[in-house]
């Protein structure tokens, strides 16, 4: 079973740029589809990456161009790049390994001047 951490979450001013890093354990990380997720106060989870075993991605609308995933299967981690950073961007941040269900603890991104 794959545990996942996340970290790098803060404090940012709009416009500013954050990397998040979910760090893999507990199983061969190569083999997991990984998405990353946000949900701010009062809304539902919503999806805002997602990285493929090959390395292939894929982004909703409201971020792309934004935000780029990314993966080093040698350090079991996967980023999330944040450029350009908007108050609406404002949420805990979550990854998430599609093949087994397994949700990290999330890491606060508070976009603020």
């Amino acid at each position: 079973q794959v545990q996942l951490v996340e970290s790098g979450g803060g404090l940012v001013q709009p416009g500013g740029s954050l990397r998040l890093s979910c760090v893999a354990s507990g199983d061969i990380f190569s083999r997991h589809i990984i998405g990353w997720y946000r949900q701010a106060p009062g809304k539902e989870r919503e999806w805002v990456a997602l990285i493929t075993q090959s390395g292939s991605t894929n982004y909703p609308e409201s971020v792309k161009g934004r935000f780029t995933i990314s993966r080093d299967n040698v350090k079991n981690t996967v980023y999330l790049q944040m450029n350009s950073l908007k108050p609406e961007d404002t949420a805990v941040y979550y990854c998430k390994s599609l093949q087994t269900g397994t949700w990290g603890q999330g890491t606060q991104v508070t976009v603020s001047s």
